[in-house]
């Protein structure tokens, strides 16, 4: 380990997760980049010759992951793009990405009626499945219940069951213990 520390909590749990896979040079994608968070944390994983590439549909989410990004001095080391995260294929080769990031749900502070659905995120699922290179990962956090409900929860569960077992490993570590409804981190692994 780094030395970091991960609290136990769906984010701690993803970014601990990545840690353990994401290394020096590496290229990744924040598929939603909301307040930047976690772009800069891959950011920090890739080190000065990574890259990371992050998707949102927000103008106020790309502005304030670019200005983390500046504060943190990441600039040169990530893309930030205004598009839809199962758009990403246009901006990456299949089999070239080491590790796809999402948190589903709403921009933390944001516009509440503007969330992620599923049509769009089954979509950007399928794609950065394509886009993973052999050995590459994902990092899933389901956020639901409150203002979006549990739609997308459903259809994204649903749809992780078709994952081909052949070529993906799909673990799911939900809180089970603890109340209302706490995010579901799923972490998904390609095998070949």
């Amino acid at each position: 380990m780094s030395g970091r520390e991960y609290p136990l909590n769906t984010l701690g749990l993803s970014h601990r997760f990545l840690a353990g896979h994401i290394r020096e040079g590496m290229f990744c994608i924040d598929a939603t980049a909301g307040r930047g968070k976690d772009t800069a944390f891959l950011c920090s994983l890739v080190g000065e010759s990574g890259r990371v590439l992050a998707f949102d549909i927000q103008p106020e989410a790309v502005e304030s992951t670019r200005a983390l990004l500046k504060e943190k001095g990441f600039s040169a080391r990530a893309r930030v793009l205004l598009d839809s995260h199962e758009h990403m294929e246009k901006y990456a080769q299949a089999g070239r990405v080491d590790a796809v990031v999402f948190n589903f749900g709403y921009l933390p502070g944001g516009d509440h009626s503007i969330y992620t659905r599923p049509p769009s995120s089954i979509a950007a699922i399928e794609a950065g499945l394509r886009l993973l290179r052999p050995g590459g990962v994902m990092s899933l956090c389901i956020y639901h219940g409150g203002d979006t409900g549990y739609e997308e929860r459903d259809a994204l569960l649903q749809y992780l069951r078709t994952i081909d077992s052949r070529e993906y490993t799909v673990l799911l570590a939900p809180f089970y213990n603890r109340p209302g409804d706490p995010p579901i981190p799923v972490f998904i692994l390609k095998e070949t």
